[in-house]
């Protein structure tokens, strides 16, 4: 039976070449680019799927609304946030589905070999804290969570920087909210992002299907041209 007071809101944009995953452009072309995040999306929807009980959406900018809805392979509610930027986004996320006592988790597309078990934490987290974060080793986090809606904790303009985590809970605190922490993970936005994930789905492929035939398929097509395969 669905739990109603549980909603889990993936945070997306549109697939489309030269505005995704751009931080990854020495290794991989735009095109490249954009193929891996339609996977790592996909994939972050099948996660989101794992977890019973919750209610799923997805919040992106406007503009994306239709070509989103037209990409992801499971029907899921894209709702548009409002205004632009990742911080809009957060404050949209809170404002739209935290309400009587809902408890609601945000995270990011890009985190599909994020055990569920991280999830249903930071759900749990959510019964006695205000505020749930899932830091990331770079200095940000890859979720946050809340009963309900703070837009002052978002509004900051370190938004994806090393000191993002920082900014947050510095306003957590002036809030007087108490958090609570999942495990620190990484997400995909360097080369030493994607090799540690390459590695770790060549293990498990199953955690993340779609990105792990992709990266094989990538894998073979940098080999073949590094080594001169084929060439005349």
């Amino acid at each position: 039976m669905t739990l109603t007071n549980r909603t889990l809101v993936i945070m997306a944009k549109a697939v489309r070449v030269g505005a995704v995953k751009t931080r990854l452009a020495v290794n991989l072309s735009p095109q490249q680019a954009a193929e891996l995040y339609a996977c790592l999306l996909n994939d972050t929807i099948a996660l989101a799927r794992a977890l019973h009980g919750a209610e799923i959406a997805i919040m992106c900018p406007e503009q994306d609304v239709e070509d989103l809805s037209r990409s992801v392979r499971e029907a899921v509610p894209v709702v548009p946030q409002t205004g632009a930027g990742l911080a809009r986004g957060l404050i949209s996320v809170f404002a739209h589905f935290a309400n009587s006592g809902q408890r609601v988790v945000a995270f990011n597309s890009d985190s599909p070999h994020l055990p569920v078990s991280v999830l249903e934490n930071a759900f749990e987290l959510l019964e006695s804290r205000d505020l749930v974060v899932g830091p990331t080793h770079d200095g940000g986090y890859y979720l946050v969570g809340a009963k309900a809606s703070h837009a002052a904790l978002f509004e900051d303009d370190r938004m994806g920087t090393t000191s993002a985590l920082e900014g947050l809970l510095a306003r957590a605190r002036m809030l007087r909210l108490e958090a609570g922490f999942t495990d620190p993970f990484y997400d995909i936005d360097v080369a030493s992002d994607l090799n540690r994930l390459a590695t770790e789905l060549e293990l498990a492929p199953s955690k993340a299907p779609r990105t792990a035939a992709w990266l094989r398929e990538w894998a073979g097509r940098e080999t073949h041209f590094r080594t001169g395969a084929g060439s005349l």
